[in-house]
């Protein structure tokens, strides 16, 4: 320890600081390593020289400081991260990310040490940080004032420190020159899952969560396929909630809805596992190590927004360890070796064998309950109702819409106006989709975190993400944008092969689609049925197909 000729006592504010995959940046680097230590350790002592801190410890990477003022505390990490932002490193590759924490409590120096548990409370702040980020106990946040000039404290929650039965409640300094987005503290917490909070109801399904249940206990891959808007999301997120208790490694939800470039379907996994790049290596490579050793179920929702992308990680994923099962939601199959393809259907329209209402009636009248403040329709309208929901095809985001619309209608002028389904249900809501987006890699590694954060669903600031989040949102507020997500997938050939079976009122036979092509039409057919825009209904004489109303 450099001599001190007073060390705080009081309130002291400690501090502690490493290089996050620090291993990794010394393998990376070679003997380039050491002078990037050599100047990282440099910048520190500066700051720390600047605000009057007193260096404790100085070990490979790390630095234990103390300071008598939270204050200056704070400044002079902030300092140092800007520093280490704004300094010219080798390579981009070579620059360090350093992590901090900063805890303050009631110390007094012995022999030129402190012999405290504050010390320690504080290096476990530093150990739940990420490499960019600084992290503040709540003592350190009450004790800090004023902060920094542009600097606020993010709260972050409460959290259980490793080592510490009371739980710590996280502040993260938030300044311009700092990054913002950051997986989920590193702490004790037992988080079993991520899986989103619903704000509706969930009705019936019974039969298709069992069996739901039976593949994913039997298979590694389950993809549940179906149309846009056919509940696939809703579904899987209320059959995962059930299975939480039986992944010790917890149930995690990844929208790739919202991820504009394929590159980034890893970065959007690992940011959801609490994950960072580390330096010189491939994102897919540190989620299938961290992986492997673990028992966990991810549930991959929306994956036809980049199927291919998505198949080369779920199969890096599912070969890398055996306890990593994947439930994937998707318009079209991974196609995958082991993959169990199970398509979602329709919810029921018919009553049960006990009489009980059909899982479409049931949630229709959810649902307008809902819309018209608690009141249900009446009973003589119950031939209306069963009569909606066929015309819908008990197609649950149809149903939803319906339910809406019944706020200024009655169930029979709605059941009359059915013959627009579209202009009918989406009536009062124009939303335009996005121009598809440039997929290009741009190699920014900040629009990479941002990205994979807003999968998280974490707000970002870049207009890419906001455009998807946006995008994957409103994809299910009208019907059009649903049949607009997926028709902008269709190649040319499936495209013209859809316009032109939308002329036939009910199904049609193979010879139909035949002479409608003047063409084979197994490929197009194919694309067609796979992104499940058109419906193949088996039958002794052979296959017939319909598109949905």
């Amino acid at each position: 320890m450099p001599p001190r000729i007073n060390l705080p006592t009081g309130w002291v504010t400690f501090v502690f600081t490493d290089i996050e995959g620090s291993t990794r940046l010394a393998q990376l680097l070679g003997s380039g390593y050491r002078p990037v230590l050599a100047e990282h350790r440099r910048l520190l002592r500066r700051t720390i020289a600047a605000a009057e801190g007193a260096e404790l410890l100085t070990e490979g990477d790390s630095f234990f400081l103390a300071f008598d003022d939270a204050g200056a505390a704070l400044t002079a990490c902030l300092t140092a991260q800007r520093a280490l932002g704004e300094h010219e490193w080798p390579t981009p590759e070579a620059a360090p990310r350093v992590r901090m924490g900063l805890h303050t409590g009631w110390a007094e120096p012995r022999d030129g040490e402190y012999a405290s548990p504050e010390v320690h409370r504080a290096a476990r702040v530093a150990a739940a940080a990420h490499g960019g980020q600084i992290l503040c106990s709540g003592a350190t946040a009450r004790r800090a004032r004023p902060l920094p000039a542009g600097a606020s404290l993010l709260d972050l929650g409460l959290h259980r420190l490793r080592g510490f039965d009371d739980r710590e409640r996280l502040f993260q300094l938030v300044a311009p020159g700092l990054e913002r987005q950051f997986p989920r503290p590193r702490t004790a917490d037992v988080v079993a899952h991520n899986l989103p909070i619903q704000v509706t109801t969930f009705v019936g399904r019974q039969t298709e969560r069992a069996e739901l249940a039976r593949l994913v206990n039997r298979h590694r891959l389950v993809t549940v396929l179906g149309a846009g808007g056919s509940g696939k999301t809703r579904l899987a997120v209320e059959f995962a909630t059930d299975l939480v208790d039986e992944y010790p490694d917890g149930v995690w939800f990844v929208d790739i809805a919202t991820v504009t470039d394929p590159g980034l379907v890893a970065f959007a996994v690992a940011a959801v596992l609490g994950l960072r790049p580390e330096p010189g290596r491939p994102m897919v490579d540190t989620l299938v190590e961290y992986a492997a050793p673990r028992r966990m179920l991810i549930v991959l929702d929306t994956c036809d927004a980049q199927p291919a992308s998505c198949a080369d990680a779920v199969s890096r994923l599912l070969a890398g360890g055996g306890g990593v099962r994947v439930l994937a939601t998707t318009r079209e199959p991974l196609g995958l070796p082991g993959e169990v393809v199970w398509r979602i259907p329709p919810l029921s329209v018919d009553p049960a064998p006990d009489g009980t209402e059909s899982d479409a009636v049931a949630l229709l009248l959810d649902r307008t309950a809902a819309a018209r403040g608690g009141r249900q329709p009446d009973p003589s309208e119950s031939a209306d109702v069963r009569r909606v929901v066929r015309r819908l095809d008990g197609l649950p985001l149809a149903i939803e819409l319906a339910a809406a619309r019944l706020r200024v209608l009655s169930v029979g002028q709605l059941a009359e106006r059915l013959d627009d389904v579209l202009g009918t249900l989406d009536a009062g809501r124009e939303i335009p989709l996005p121009p598809p987006t440039d997929r290009g890699n741009t190699g920014n590694q900040r629009d990479t975190v941002d990205l994979a954060a807003a999968a998280t669903g974490v707000s970002s600031s870049t207009p890419a993400t906001r455009a998807a989040a946006r995008s994957a949102v409103e994809r299910h507020l009208t019907m059009q944008a649903t049949v607009t997500w997926s028709y902008r997938t269709l190649g040319p050939r499936a495209a013209r092969l859809l316009r032109w079976l939308a002329v036939f009122a009910g199904p049609v036979d193979l010879p139909t689609v035949e002479w409608l092509l003047d063409d084979d039409p197994l490929d197009p057919l194919s694309v067609l049925v796979d992104k499940s825009m058109v419906l193949a209904e088996p039958h002794v004489t052979g296959c017939t197909y319909r598109m949905l109303d």
